[in-house]
């Protein structure tokens, strides 16, 4: 768990893992230069339960809070929660059985987020899926069964030995989950939900929820990491190729909506760089075999040729 200023959340994150039916695993919580009491808190815990580390470091990224947490980890699987979300209390239990009895490399449950105090699906699906890296990255890239986030998800710690965190922006689950899962042997996933994200106006990611929210700097981190992640999965994964890049095109196309939609003027330079990219490759995407309907309505409406 990294943690920064979340003094009204962390206790509540910090005792779902404690209650947590597996009981045989280390708490590692990297206090990521907090100015308010999460780190007092955090210790407070750790006093309490000797399966609590807690590391205390300057203000850094996400991802380098996280590689300075895997540095210290001894397990032989590993999971990330946040530390203003809730774990069910046989999460643990139910993803390490999952990995284990079928031999996975990663295991993935479903989830649940809450707004405003209200409980609404994620990634919530009544089935079980034993999936190839290429079939795991399909659903990765879908967004329906598979999120990008960390948590909801235990990972054979042979993976974090050869792929760690990007170390530069705010969106670091964006640059490595897809790497994760395109490297694993096996990936199983039961859409039984585990987990239950906090989307709130301080959240990384409360533009999710709110496009009103959506910045120039956060559009330059997804169309950087979006680009290298259809580079990286085309060398690695030849054959979903051709999705990897319709994915790229189709995230473009819905930023171009919600800009435009929602009049968002200060993103008028990355409303100008979607249209000149989905303009050049326009037949590759409008005729494409991947494309959905009401992205061609949105290239109708916005796309020029």
């Amino acid at each position: 768990m990294l943690t920064y200023n979340r003094e009204n959340f962390i206790s509540e994150a910090i005792e779902s893992i404690l209650n947590q039916t597996e009981s045989d695993y280390e708490f590692i919580i990297v206090n990521n230069g907090s100015t308010d009491k999460s780190g007092e808190i955090a210790e407070m815990y750790a006093k309490l339960d000797y399966r609590i580390k807690v590391i205390h470091i300057p203000k850094s990224s996400i991802g380098k809070g996280r590689n300075i947490g895997l540095s210290l980890a001894k397990g032989d699987f590993i999971t990330f929660v946040d530390d203003d979300d809730i774990a069910e209390s046989d999460m643990l239990e139910f993803l390490y059985n999952l990995a284990v009895e079928n031999n996975a490399d990663i295991s993935i449950c479903g989830s649940t987020k809450k707004v405003e105090g209200k409980i609404f699906p994620n990634c919530l699906f009544d089935e079980y899926l034993e999936l190839t890296p290429p079939e795991a990255v399909i659903e990765l890239l879908k967004r329906k069964k598979i999120n990008a986030a960390m948590p909801t998800k235990m990972i054979k710690r042979h993976l974090f030995d050869i792929i760690r965190f990007n170390e530069t922006g705010k969106y670091d689950d964006i640059s490595v989950t897809y790497k994760y899962i395109a490297n694993a042997r096996k990936v199983v996933v039961n859409g039984l939900p585990k987990y239950c994200f906090t989307r709130h106006e301080k959240n990384n990611s409360s533009f999710t929820t709110n496009d009103m929210l959506l910045t120039p700097e956060q559009l330059d981190e997804y169309f950087s990491a979006f680009r290298e992640r259809t580079i990286y999965l085309s060398k690695i994964l030849p054959d979903i190729s051709e999705y990897a890049q319709y994915s790229e095109w189709s995230y473009m196309i819905s930023m171009c909506n919600k800009i435009k939609k929602n009049n968002l003027t200060n993103c008028s330079k990355q409303l100008e760089h979607v249209k000149k990219v989905l303009t050049k490759h326009y037949d590759e995407f409008y005729y494409g075999k991947y494309i959905e309907e009401f992205e061609k309505e949105f290239m109708n409406l916005y796309i020029r040729v």
